[in-house]
C-alpha cells in the first residue's frame, strides 16, 4: 500500500497534489467549437421540482454530474445545465481559481471547479500544504483557502440576493473549495445557508479544530483507493470533514475501517495491477463516482436497502434517502 508521503519515481521529489493532477486528469474538454455535440450524457432525469424533493442517492447522483460538468467551457456547461432543469448558469474566474452556478425557481447549486493540470494557480494551490487560520475556529490548507479568498467576494455578493435552497458540490480540488465556501456561508450577512455539501475525491482541508467546527450537511465521497483522498497527510495536522460514503473496490457503498478497509483496498489495487492501470489515479476520476452513484441509485429504486451495510451510516440518512414531499 502506498505510505503517506509520496514521492516521484523519476525524479525523487515529493508526489505533491499537482504532480498527481497531471495524471489523473480526464484529457482536455471539448471547447465551445464542439458545442454542438454535448459530451455529457445525464444519468440524472431532469428536474421536475426542487433537489430537495429527490431521494439521497439522486441528490447525490445529480451533485455529482454537476461537479464533472465543471471542467467544461461555460457554452457547453450553459446547454448541459438547461438539459437538466438548471437553465441560468454563470461562470466565474478570478486568477484560476473558478466555480459555476447552476439555478432554476427553486435551487441554486454552487459547483468549485477541481485541479486542472495545465493550471498554474492551481497546482499552488495544491503545493501550498502549509495551513492559515479560518474564519471559523481552527486552520485551513492554505492553498485551498487562497483559491476561496478569489472568488469568495464574488459568491457572496450573488448569494445576498439568493432566497432559493442552496447546494455546493465540487471534484477534487474543487471539493476542498465548495466545503470552505459552504462554511463561510455560516458565518457571512447571507441568509443562505446550504441545505447539502456532496464532495467528490476531495483532501483533507483543515485541522482537527476547524474539522470539528465545521458542522455542515457534508457528505464526502471516496472511492477505494482515490489518492486525493489521502492527502495532505494527517501526520501534518490534517483531517476531514463530513460523513464519509466509502465506495468499495467493486463500487458498493460500505463502511469499513482499519484491517477491512485496507483488504479492500489492496483488493482494488491488484485488480489493476492486472488490468495495467494505477488504481489510485483511476479511482480519482469523477466519472467513476457518477457510474457508481448511478448503480446505487438503480438498486435504490429496485427495492435493496443500499445503505445494508454502513451500520451507524444507514441510521444517519435514513430519513433523507426518501423523504416525503410536503
Amino acid at each position: 500500500m502506498l505510505g503517506l508521503c509520496l514521492f516521484d519515481s523519476a525524479h525523487g521529489a515529493p508526489l505533491t497534489m499537482g504532480v498527481l493532477a497531471k495524471q489523473i486528469r480526464p484529457p482536455v474538454r471539448p471547447v465551445a467549437a464542439d458545442v454542438e455535440h454535448l459530451p455529457h450524457t445525464w444519468r440524472s432525469q431532469p428536474l421536475a421540482g426542487p433537489i430537495k424533493d429527490l431521494s439521497f442517492w439522486r441528490q447525490a447522483l445529480l451533485l455529482a454530474e454537476l461537479a464533472d460538468i465543471a471542467y467544461y467551457v461555460e457554452e457547453i456547461a450553459a446547454r448541459l445545465g438547461e438539459q437538466i432543469g438548471l437553465p441560468n448558469v454563470r461562470y466565474l474566474d478570478r486568477d484560476g481559481a473558478q466555480a459555476y452556478f447552476f439555478t432554476n425557481e427553486y435551487d441554486t447549486v454552487v459547483v468549485c471547479r477541481g485541479t486542472e493540470a495545465h493550471e498554474w494557480n492551481d497546482i499552488k494551490a495544491d503545493v501550498n500544504a502549509l495551513m492559515a487560520l479560518a474564519e471559523t475556529v481552527g486552520r485551513v490548507h492554505r492553498g485551498f483557502k487562497r483559491e476561496v479568498d478569489d472568488l469568495w467576494p464574488q459568491i457572496e455578493e450573488i448569494l445576498e440576493t439568493n432566497a432559493k435552497t442552496l447546494w455546493f458540490t465540487g471534484h477534487s480540488l474543487g471539493g476542498a473549495m465548495a466545503a470552505i465556501c459552504a462554511g463561510r456561508c455560516k458565518l457571512s450577512h447571507i441568509e443562505s445557508t446550504p441545505a447539502g455539501l456532496h464532495t467528490f475525491g476531495g483532501p483533507r482541508v483543515g485541522n482537527r479544530a476547524y474539522v470539528n467546527h465545521a458542522q455542515l450537511p457534508h457528505y464526502r465521497w471516496v472511492n477505494n483507493n482515490d489518492i486525493v483522498t489521502r492527502v495532505p497527510p494527517p501526520w501534518l495536522g490534517y483531517r476531514h470533514t463530513g460523513k464519509e460514503m466509502y465506495l468499495n473496490a467493486n463500487g458498493k457503498l460500505r463502511r469499513l475501517t482499519g484491517w477491512q478497509r485496507t483488504k479492500d483496498r489492496l483488493r482494488g489495487f491488484l485488480r489493476g495491477v492486472r488490468s495495467w492501470r494505477i488504481d489510485h489515479f483511476t479511482d480519482h476520476l469523477q466519472i467513476n463516482y457518477i457510474n457508481y452513484i448511478a448503480e446505487i441509485v438503480a438498486a435504490d429504486e429496485a427495492g435493496e436497502d443500499v445503505a445494508r451495510k454502513t451500520q451507524k451510516l444507514s441510521q444517519r440518512i435514513k430519513q433523507r434517502v426518501r423523504k416525503p414531499k410536503p
